[in-house]
C-alpha cells in the first residue's frame, strides 16, 4: 500500500484556474424590490487584499426556504472571482429566518491560493439583533469575535470584509 498524496498549497496559477468558470454575482431576479448589494474584500494577514480569491456565497429565498425544485428561478447561490484590490460584490435579497431558530444569515466559502482547504464563514445582519442574539451558532462564539460574522451597514448595501488571519480575524467554521 502507497501512503496518500500529501497536501499542498494551491499554487500560482490558481487564478487561472478559476476564470472559466460561470461567475453568478446577482442573485435578486431584475427589478425585484428589497434587493441587496453585498460587498467586501478578502483580505490576507498583512492587511493587504487577496486578488485571486473565489468567493461563494449560499443563501435561503426571503422567506427562510431553499429551492426544492429544478423550475424554481431562485438558487440561492453565488460566486465571485475577487478583483485585484481582494473585493467582491454580490447583488442579493436578503434571505429570511432557516427554521425560526436561526438568525437570517449567508453561507460563505472562500477558496484562495495559499490555502489548503476552503474556509468557511456566516454572514449576519446588522439589523437582526434579536435575532442574532439568540442565534444557536452565533450564540456559541465568544462574544468578543462575534462582531467578525455580522455585516455593516454602509450607503451603498452591505459590507462584509473576510480577513484571513491576523488581528480581526473572521470566525471560519469546520463543517
Amino acid at each position: 500500500m502507497t501512503a496518500p498524496t500529501p497536501s499542498q498549497t494551491v499554487g500560482p496559477f490558481f487564478r487561472f484556474g478559476f476564470e472559466w468558470m460561470d461567475f453568478t454575482t446577482d442573485l435578486a431576479p431584475t427589478g425585484e424590490p428589497g434587493a441587496i448589494t453585498l460587498s467586501g474584500r478578502v483580505i490576507d494577514g498583512t492587511g493587504r487584499g487577496v486578488g485571486d480569491a473565489v468567493v461563494e456565497i449560499f443563501q435561503a429565498k426571503p422567506d427562510g426556504t431553499f429551492s426544492e425544485s429544478a423550475s424554481d428561478p431562485w438558487l440561492g447561490f453565488g460566486r465571485c472571482l475577487t478583483a485585484s484590490d481582494g473585493g467582491y460584490s454580490f447583488r442579493t435579497l436578503k434571505p429570511g429566518s432557516v427554521d425560526r431558530a436561526q438568525a437570517p444569515h449567508i453561507d460563505v466559502s472562500v477558496f484562495a491560493r495559499g490555502l489548503l482547504q476552503r474556509v468557511t464563514t456566516r454572514i449576519y445582519f446588522p439589523d437582526e439583533a434579536a435575532a442574532n442574539s439568540v442565534d444557536p451558532l452565533l450564540s456559541s462564539i465568544e462574544e468578543g469575535r462575534r462582531a467578525t460574522l455580522i455585516a455593516r451597514q454602509e450607503s451603498s448595501g452591505l459590507r462584509f470584509d473576510v480577513r484571513l488571519q491576523g488581528e480581526g480575524e473572521t470566525v471560519f467554521f469546520a463543517w
